[in-house]
């Protein structure tokens, strides 16, 4: 006896949303995560002294670009 699953309209249409969603989902986690990155870097760097950061060859003023490219690769 075969088993036939034929595609109702209905289906099609939730297995597409279905997709959709996790996508998103997906799409907003990884966001979530390099915005973690980025302000954790950017907090510990601010946190840092005037002299560390010039031990470390870093400017004050670098710090934000710094945390963007750690987390967004930018």
């Amino acid at each position: 006896m075969a088993i036939t699953r034929s595609n109702s309209g209905l289906d099609v249409v939730l297995d597409a949303a279905r997709t959709s969603f996790e996508h998103k989902r997906d799409h907003f986690s990884k966001a979530l995560a390099r915005r973690k990155v980025y302000r954790a870097t950017y907090h510990e760097l601010s946190r840092l002294t005037d002299r560390d950061l010039r031990d470390l060859g870093i400017p004050r003023g670098n710090i934000k670009r710094l945390a963007l490219e750690a987390a967004y690769g930018v």
